[in-house]
């Protein structure tokens, strides 16, 4: 696992990635308690980044607009959602 990477620059794909990782680690069980808590702490983090970075594509899809035909036209800023 990347522990030394920033989370809040990893891509979706990267933190999922992570995440899983995490969390195959603390199934297994055989990790002392302080790495487990320190895993653990780490996936509460990569948890949020993945659904920061799902929250940002929903509302970058909620964005585009269709026009009559029902076929993508455009865009509105999220402030006009």
């Amino acid at each position: 696992m990347s522990d030394d990477k920033n989370i809040d620059a990893m891509s979706f794909e990267e933190a999922i990635r992570e995440l899983e990782q995490v969390v195959t680690a603390l199934d297994r069980g055989d990790v002392a308690l302080e790495q487990s808590i320190a895993l653990y702490e780490r996936g509460a983090a990569l948890k949020s980044r993945c659904e920061a970075k799902l929250k940002e594509a929903e509302e970058k899809v909620a964005q585009i607009t269709l026009d009559g035909n029902g076929q993508p036209s455009g865009s509105t800023p999220v402030e006009g959602l």
